[in-house]
């Protein structure tokens, strides 16, 4: 090929004939070249890098081999021996002590002041460190002063009554914040002299004021010890932790929205900043006039009890997320039961066989998933395994019993991850989340409107956490086992009942840094009043479920019991319950295999045994239909087919709620969405439809309460019907009386323990919410009850 002599005036395309004659002709050498450069180039810069990180270690010899000589510091001990200092310029010692050791002496500039949590360290010799409790309040007049020496001398002596005399604990100090220095104890903990190391634990008491007070000066402090960029925005971390209590007037300010002890809200919300979400027990309140000293003695109890735990652990332990946050938070919900969890969201992009699941119940989905062409189903295949009519086998191993949720199993780490606390091997119980709701004032759910029952002192749990059915609406996302019959190991009732009541209260102490919990309500949530066998599961199918409602009932609690009509024998065998439900899903046999996907062949046939059995006992239990209204499923034309139910069973109450829509891949796949969640006034239409049906069949009903809240009506027979007033809360100690006296198997009537009239606003057209409480939107605004 013939280059140009002059380059002037060529044409592109001429020289791209020859950049594609270079390539073709020369691309191999050309490849090899660049490949060679750059791998002498990157040897190059690494021989560099290489030296340079020598000579810098050889830079320094003496510093070097004087710390081969010397124990390393941690961190935490570093941050101990930092002294507080303001920028004044003076350093010009610290400046020549650093040239006598030969080390550069770093940028001026400000100190920047670290706080990190520290852990407990123990001295040598195995003795645990101090704790130091300093009481800090506020006062104009002397009477706070007066109040907080006396909470601290019986503060100090129930610590030394729990604790005995070999106590961690120094004497208490109280301050007064008027007086001391907030830079000694606010822009880190207070030094220690001498050897002993020694923790602090902070309590601040102070009533709020709408005129000019240290109470001003000490907000003031807190916000700009925050803000400092000089300092690190959590300087009081490595205290062990804080509460707060104030002093209000609900003369002055009614409410907490209107200024009711809103000082010490503010010290709470910036201490949990300062030290780094270390809030110890929530925000107390108290009006002295009124309940201040009861609300002070609970606060105190409650102290106790957190500093023994510190004592023991070394530390606050671990909380529910959001546990310790400045202010409260805006989601409604805290990990509770309406959460939306995605099950396909994990397993997506992993093989079938890795965690996943498969019964021998499903044997109907997987016949049909492996390309049975016929005739398409209504739904799910029920099927029995049970050993009537199976070919006779050679004798084999007696089998080993297996437990139904073993530890590290699939089922058991899914049910952990949503919030349960597994006991033994088949039971469980979990926190409601309006259990959290009632703690932060925030309402509570509709069994406080209709029977009484304080949510903040309902346990929830379940005896047996295997099922026999698949409700497509169930909210505990289709992770339970399910069985026809029991077939695994038997915990004994002691342990179970041990064991809930311990992880209940575990759970409930969870919530103890959730700002906006009420200290009143936690105290009271130490001290279960109500069960709820509702959790998961299908509760009376464990064995000895009347031992357990035994011992339930021998501490005073009062026991809901929710069956899926599906066990008749063990229905027939209850002894008594508080309040017996049977959920009433479907109006007819087909809709109930849709609906509730039944594992019994005879699922049609146990149902009906069952409302047979509650008719029987109208007159011994207070009896209850569960109906669960899904749109598109069983809302529509069935009203006529549950009036016919409720004339078999004869139920002293009928509920109507409408479905909670959980959001898992286990209800998407049975074709249920959020189209299929009634609106309230769909399930109130429906409610008037009932009951003018069950009239119409001369049964004598009538809408007796709501809970608008909770998408949930009570219709209720007249029996509980006295004087124009409508009777459906329960007299609990009454009814413990009865069983004391007469026995779990006696006979006494539902009429004999009913309560008084229920409340005006929790009756039919009045909303239900309870007035004591605040309603909130998902997004933690106020939401006006009408």
């Amino acid at each position: 090929m013939v280059f140009p002599n002059d380059w002037e005036g060529f044409s592109p395309a001429i020289m791209g004939r020859v950049m594609d004659y270079l390539w073709h002709e020369h691309r191999i050498p050309i490849l090899l070249s660049t490949a060679f450069i750059l791998t002498f180039l990157r040897f190059y810069l690494r021989l560099n890098d290489a030296q340079s990180e020598q000579q810098k270690l050889v830079a320094l010899p003496r510093a070097l081999n004087k710390d081969e000589k010397k124990t390393t510091t941690t961190t935490t001990e570093k941050l101990d021996k930092v002294v507080v200092k303001k920028v004044s310029g003076s350093e010009g010692s610290s400046g020549d002590d650093e040239k006598k050791e030969g080390v550069k002496k770093k940028s001026a500039g400000p100190r920047r002041i670290k706080g990190d949590a520290s852990k407990r360290v123990k001295k040598e010799g195995g003795e645990a460190r101090k704790i130091q409790v300093l009481v800090f309040f506020s006062c104009l007049t002397g009477s706070t002063e007066k109040i907080v020496k006396q909470f601290a001398g019986a503060f100090e002596e129930a610590l030394t009554k729990a604790k005995g005399e070999q106590t961690t604990f120094l004497p208490l100090q109280v301050l007064d914040l008027s007086e001391v220095d907030y830079d000694e104890y606010f822009i880190s903990p207070p030094k220690t002299e001498g050897e002993e190391k020694v923790d602090y634990f902070y309590l601040i008491l102070l009533p709020s004021f709408n005129i000019d007070s240290i109470n001003d000066t000490f907000l003031e402090h807190l916000q700009e010890t925050h803000h400092d960029f000089r300092i690190d925005t959590s300087p009081l971390a490595p205290i062990l932790g804080y509460s707060v209590f104030g002093f209000g007037d609900r003369e002055g300010w009614p409410t907490e929205e209107e200024g009711y002890c809103f000082q010490a809200k503010e010290v709470d919300k910036w201490m949990a900043k300062l030290s780094g979400r270390k809030r110890a027990y929530p925000l107390g309140m108290g009006d002295w006039k009124r309940d201040g000293k009861e609300r002070l003695a609970e606060w105190k109890s409650g102290l106790v009890d957190v500093l023994g735990q510190i004592e023991q652990n070394g530390g606050l332990g671990e909380g529910v997320p959001g546990s310790g946050d400045p202010i409260e938070s805006d989601d409604e919900e805290l990990d509770d039961d309406g959460e939306v969890y995605d099950e396909g969201a994990e397993q997506n992009g992993k093989s079938k066989s890795s965690g996943d699941l498969g019964d021998l119940e499903d044997l109907g989905q997987i016949m049909a998933a492996s390309g049975n062409t016929g005739k398409k189903s209504s739904g799910p295949i029920a099927v029995d395994f049970t050993i009537e009519g199976k070919p006779k086998r050679k004798a084999a191993a007696p089998a080993v019993i297996k437990e139904m949720v073993p530890k590290g199993s699939p089922t058991y780490n899914s049910l952990t991850k949503q919030g349960y606390a597994i006991v033994g091997s088949h039971s469980g119980v979990k926190i409601c989340r309006w259990t959290k709701s009632a703690l932060r004032g925030r309402g509570s759910c509709y069994k406080y409107s209709f029977y009484g029952i304080n949510s903040h002192q309902c346990m929830e749990t379940t005896p047996s956490l295997s099922c026999s059915n698949k409700c497509v609406f169930c909210w505990r996302h289709g992770t339970n086992p399910v069985g026809t019959n029991w077939r695994w190991v038997v915990d004994p009732p002691d342990l179970i009942f041990n064991g809930v009541k311990e992880n209940h209260y575990k759970k409930i102490k969870m919530m103890r840094g959730v700002p906006g919990v009420r200290a009143e309500r936690f105290a009271e949530a130490m001290r279960i009043r109500h069960c709820a066998l509702s959790l998961v599961g299908e509760p009376i199918f464990y064995p000895h479920i009347n031992e357990f409602l035994g011992m339930l009932h021998k501490e005073r609690i009062s026991s809901f019991l929710v069956c899926n009509a599906q066990h008749p024998d063990q229905l027939a065998a209850l002894q008594h319950v508080t309040q017996l439900y049977v959920s009433i899903d479907a109006s007819n046999k087909e809709s109930l295999r849709r609906i509730d996907r039944p594992l019994h062949r005879d699922f049609w046939e146990r149902f009906n045994r069952c409302l047979d059995i509650l008719r029987e006992r109208r007159f011994q239990q207070r009896t209850v239909f569960r109906l669960t209204l899904v749109k598109d499923f069983n809302l529509e034309d069935e009203v006529e087919g549950y009036a016919d139910l409720v004339q078999k069973g004869l139920p002293c109450f009928v509920e109507i709620k409408g479905v909670t829509y959980c959001g898992t891949s286990t209800s998407s796949s049975a074709g249920l969405t959020m189209q299929n969640v009634p609106f309230y006034n769909e399930v109130c239409d429906f409610v008037v439809a009932l009951e003018k049906a069950l009239k119409k069949r001369g049964l004598n009903y009538g809408i007796a309460a709501e809970h608008a809240h909770s998408c949930c009506i009570l219709l209720a027979s007249d029996r509980f019907h006295k004087e124009g007033k409508w009777h459906t809360r329960i007299d609990y100690e009454r009814f413990f009386k009865l069983l004391e006296e007469r026995g779990p198997d006696g006979e006494f009537t539902p009429e004999e323990y009913m309560g008084p009239e229920t409340p005006e606003w929790a009756t039919w057209g009045r909303g239900g919410f309870d007035p004591r409480d605040q309603r909130v939107d998902r997004k933690g605004r106020p939401v006006e009850v009408s």
